[in-house]
């Protein structure tokens, strides 16, 4: 669902779509496209690491993004259909670090600015998808260029701009190559964070890190003046947009927002925002325009009243914890640096905000008659507040020597169990005025990573780093059981039922453990590239989500019993990809009836005709029965009040040829009815002498060893177990005919 996501650390990261419906900007490796009507957001992804630069064609048909990635690989561009909303050309020839992207005013050229380790300039034609030319962006002498933008009215001229360094180039289309001329300012050193240009491309404008605006001729190269010369913006220019008036719109690293007259500078109209304003996109001629900070928030504003509204806001750090409180499912919390935030899940929106600045909350969690909001932070304190002001309630100071690092309360609502980064485990008694020390548990040799209380109130659980999980008895203050393993563990949950638990943690697995003697039962394999990173299980236990890290960026569901996959989730999209546990592969959809003919010798072709009847093409057949393939297939399908669908694909191992077979037959209502049905062996039977089949001429033909394999696999497929449905017996007769 689509509660804000944004991080506002990308230079001119948001932008507003020419359709004037919808804003862009990016989040970690996806491109979000977020409409303002409704807030639904599309994601768009394809790229393998951060997205650091964002740009879009002037008709709005295209947008291109890149990104950055690791020193000696390559940093791809992507240009995207906004439409389809799909991938059009992947585009790689910069390495480390795509700077800045720019589309040329009739979207025929992309030009793309590599980073400081790149430092290259490459124009690439959007139509054929290839690259035209290329030039080193600066001269040796020069620093980094760190922005490129196209003039308004020429597919030809564009414009470089960095530290020390503004120059104006021109394609040269025939000769494949650009031209570059080095723009004059005289003793004036700047480093220029970002262009515009004039309406009529007489002139272009360039912020400064020193806090002033440079105005030179595009055709002149040469400096015309710069301003403001004394109240300069404080922490340089950091957004500008030129409106239709000849005014500026100016962003400054200090968070205002200004209007300003062009000759002077002078500021009309200011505005002061939440963070290092970023990004300034006009809607349409600018009567309405967003601003973008490096805090995580998007601010709407009308020219005319020049009033901030925040329509946006998220945490700009890595979220550590989330908790929702005991009985309802309305509200959450998590938990970043510097913040505590509570959101409601109906309206997607902030309701609480609790800042702590220059600390970092580790853990959350909500007290169970939900009168407060405890969390531990590394500065070594347990904070307590109430959830709807957000209210100080009470301080624990040195609660941890290296920070507290997890955090739960027990369901009396009296004590708090605590871990931190030294290992001990503390549990604390909350009174009205007075917080004591009951216990201090040593036994972890690292950092305490997760705390799970018991339902009982009597046990907890706690993971560490140090590759063990300690089940404590929280009454007489004893560790109860111990569990190792070759990992540092980051999760663990309890079942619901309190006889096991789950542990997950950067060795990728997922293991079962017995609560009594800590003996292992199962392990999962969660991840293919990284740790797990988190973990929870419904109250009834027959789910558990996992979030593991590494480059799948998934969020698992798991059946517990089971220990198989049933749901998956791309992380920070709006939508699930669904494999439902009951039709893995698809199973029948609401096809028309259809059916085969008892004494056929081979499928015929059929196409649906009016009236309910049948055109074969080779051979008529007739409806065996009325109702769908589905319904007639009940009689052998054991499944009950389920979906009938198709399991055990998965154990069929990685032959692609024998799963789109197995697809084929399972999934299309000919082939299942016919096999499942059984009707194949009136065909089989047809001319058989002496165990082996002969045609109407006498030869000798195949005597149906695979046809009656497949027809078993198919049925062992219909039946929805979860079992291994590749025979011993099929595994012999199919390599004999060449099947696998």
């Amino acid at each position: 669902f689509p509660f804000p996501l944004l991080t506002g650390q990308v230079p001119a990261g948001l932008i507003a779509h020419p359709d004037r419906e919808n804003i862009l900007y990016p989040l970690g490796c996806t491109v979000i496209i977020q409409s303002l009507k409704n807030k639904k957001q599309s994601f768009l992804h394809g790229h393998t690491n951060n997205v650091c630069c964002l740009g879009v064609s002037r008709d709005g048909t295209y947008l291109a993004s890149g990104q950055v990635t690791y020193m000696g690989f390559k940093a791809d561009v992507i240009i995207w259909n906004y439409a389809q909303r799909e991938l059009y050309a992947r585009l790689s020839l910069h390495k480390a670090k795509v700077q800045s992207v720019a589309f040329s005013p009739n979207g025929l050229y992309l030009a793309t600015l590599g980073g400081q380790d790149d430092g290259s300039l490459v124009i690439w034609n959007v139509a054929k998808k290839e690259a035209i030319c290329g030039s080193p962006a600066s001269a040796v002498s020069s620093g980094n260029a760190l922005t490129v933008k196209f003039s308004n009215h020429s597919d030809e001229i564009f414009i470089t701009a960095g530290n020390t360094t503004i120059r104006v180039w021109e394609l040269d289309l025939p000769n494949r190559k650009i031209r570059s001329s080095e723009c004059q300012t005289g003793q004036l050193k700047r480093i220029v964070n970002c262009i515009e240009i004039s309406e009529d491309d007489a002139f272009f404008y360039c912020g400064t890190t020193t806090g002033d605006i440079l105005k030179l001729g595009l055709k002149n190269k040469l400096l015309s003046s710069y301003a403001p010369q004394k109240e300069k913006f404080g922490l340089g220019v950091t957004a500008l947009a030129l409106l239709k008036t000849g005014d500026f719109l100016v962003g400054s690293g200090d968070g205002f927002v200004a209007l300003c007259k062009p000759s002077t500078l002078k500021i009309v109209k200011k505005a002061h925002l939440h963070g290092a304003v970023n990004s300034i996109a006009l809607r349409g001629e600018g009567h309405q325009f967003f601003a973008g900070t490096g805090c995580a928030q998007i601010y709407r504003f009308n020219y005319v009243e020049f009033k901030e509204e925040l329509i946006a806001a998220c945490h700009n750090e890595a979220v550590n914890d989330i908790a929702f409180p005991f009985g309802t499912s309305e509200l959450f919390a998590t938990c970043s640096k510097s913040d505590i935030r509570v959101w409601h899940t109906q309206s997607k929106k902030e309701l609480l905000r609790i800042t702590i600045p220059n600390m970092t909350c580790h853990g959350i969690d909500f007290m169970k008659d939900g009168k407060s909001i405890i969390s531990g932070w590394n500065d070594g304190k347990i904070r307590a507040f109430t959830p709807e002001s957000g209210r100080l309630m009470y301080v624990i100071n040195n609660a941890h020597s290296i920070g507290v690092t997890a955090i739960a309360a027990i369901g009396s609502c009296k004590r708090i169990v605590s871990g931190g980064g030294e290992g001990m485990v503390r549990v604390w008694e909350i009174g009205q005025g007075f917080n004591t020390l009951i216990e201090s548990m040593k036994e972890h040799k690292a950092s305490v990573s997760c705390i799970r209380v018991k339902s009982n109130d009597q046990e907890c659980v706690t993971a560490s780093t140090d590759g063990t999980c300690i089940i404590w008895d929280i009454v007489r203050f004893v560790r109860n059981q111990m569990v190792l393993a070759n990992t540092l563990f980051r999760c663990v949950c309890y079942h619901p039922e309190g006889y096991q638990i789950i542990t997950s943690g950067t060795d990728r697995k997922i293991a079962y453990w017995e609560v009594f003697d800590g003996t292992p039962i199962r392990e999962l394999e969660a991840s293919v590239s990284g740790s797990v990173n988190g973990m929870d299980i419904s109250q009834d236990g027959k789910y558990f989500a996992t979030e593991p890290g590494g480059d799948e960026k998934l969020i698992k569901l798991w059946g517990y019993n089971e220990g198989e996959v049933t749901h998956v989730g791309i992380v920070h999209n709006d939508f699930i990809i669904t494999v439902d546990p009951e039709d893995d592969d698809g199973g029948f959809k609401n096809n028309p009836p259809c059916g085969l003919g008892a004494n056929s010798d081979k499928l015929a072709e059929e196409v649906p005709a009016s009236g309910g009847e049948t055109v074969t093409g080779k051979k008529s057949t007739t409806l065996t029965s009325q109702g769908s393939a589905k319904e007639r297939l009940s009689s052998w399908c054991y499944y009950g009040d389920k979906t009938p669908g198709v399991q055990g694909l998965k154990n069929h191992g990685n032959t692609c040829f024998l799963n789109a077979v197995v697809q084929c037959l399972s999934n299309t209502d000919l082939f299942a009815e016919y096999l499942g049905l059984e009707q194949y062996k009136s065909d089989l039977n047809q001319g058989k002498l002496n165990g082996i089949v002969r045609s109407n001429s006498g030869e000798l033909q195949g005597r149906g060893e695979v046809t009656e394999q497949l027809a078993s696999l198919v049925r062992a497929l219909w039946t929805l177990e979860y079992t291994p449905q590749l025979s011993v017996e099929f595994k012999v007769s199919g390599p004999k005919k060449n099947l696998i």
